[in-house]
């Protein structure tokens, strides 16, 4: 019986191209949003309880922390755990695969030259239409992951969570009723999160003096951490209002023949300004945290995968 031998391709390898480099970006990006939402589980489910609970959690992030282990345990900062990573491990495949590819298809559109002068519009539109088809594979965990979380005892996990919505709502009522406000949340967010990560990656790395394949993947890393952080902050508040949105309307059902855009302009008015921002504090710290974490472990997972020959247009 022969032995094979299985090796991970580095960059000294042929660089892979075509649907084997983004294959590659897609299982980096997987990879890097299912870890870095699946370890901000216990943060979300207080910034959640706080959107939906204002009345009960309203001492605070680390006072939220404590109200939720002492009266349901410290296993309940852990609910939603699974659809958290499942979906995140989908939307992140096709967010940051997409966004690569994407980027890509602009750029040989329009000739390398052209794109570097209109980079930040690059950015916007490739990151946008890569989060849409995202938001369609995450949308239904993230369903499911409210509910887990604001009705802890509707199921006793993901597959239980996901049937139980499926069953006695349906499929477009249960799992998009969302979509709307996902997209108004996610879409902004991305975008943000996208330009604001190349530009500050471009401004970091012009301040260092040094090409970008010149620097060590130590530096390459602290780079993609730096970015990261002003990155999420910026997509953070940005977003904070639909984030809002979207924990409200997956909290219950609608009412009989009420479409999800009145659901949404009812709730909006209900809540006001100071509503809609209800738990920013805790979500730039979240999102701040996660972008900066994805950033650079997407980085390192394609440098390990030997992906590193996408196309930079950054000046």
């Amino acid at each position: 019986m022969s032995s094979q031998k299985f090796t991970i391709p580095s960059a000294a390898d042929e660089a892979p191209t075509g649907a084997a480099l983004y294959a590659r970006f897609a299982l980096a990006g997987a990879l890097c949003c299912s870890i870095t939402h699946g370890a901000m589980t216990p943060v979300d489910v207080v910034k959640t309880r706080i959107q939906l609970s204002p009345e009960i959690y309203n001492k605070g992030m680390i006072a939220g922390f404590r109200q939720v282990a002492s009266a349901e345990g410290a296993g309940a900062l852990l609910t939603g755990f699974g659809p958290t990573a499942a979906g995140y491990f989908l939307q992140g495949a096709f967010k940051f695969g997409g966004y690569e590819f994407w980027k890509k298809t602009f750029i040989d559109a329009i000739g390398i030259e052209k794109a570097s002068e209109n980079r930040t519009a690059i950015y916007l539109g490739s990151s946008a239409i890569a989060e849409f088809f995202a938001d369609v594979a995450l949308c239904p965990l993230e369903a499911t992951r409210i509910r887990l979380v604001s009705q802890p005892d509707f199921a006793g996990g993901l597959l239980s969570g996901f049937t139980r919505i499926l069953k006695e709502e349906g499929a477009i009522k249960g799992f998009y009723s969302g979509f709307g406000p996902i997209l108004f949340k996610q879409v902004p967010y991305t975008m943000a999160k996208f330009v604001v990560y190349e530009l500050a990656a471009e401004k970091i790395i012009n301040a260092i003096g040094k090409p970008k394949d010149e620097l060590a993947p130590a530096t390459i890393t602290q780079v993609n951490l730096g970015a990261g952080i002003i990155a999420g902050t910026a997509a953070a508040i940005i977003s904070q209002p639909a984030d809002t949105l979207l924990s409200k309307i997956n909290k219950s059902k609608g009412a009989e023949g009420q479409s999800v855009t009145s659901r949404l302009v009812q709730m909006a008015g209900q809540l006001g300004a100071k509503g809609l921002f209800l738990g920013l504090g805790p979500r730039i710290v979240m999102v701040a945290t996660l972008t900066a974490g994805q950033f650079a472990i997407y980085g390192d997972i394609k440098r390990v995968l030997g992906a590193t020959n996408g196309v930079e247009i950054a000046k």
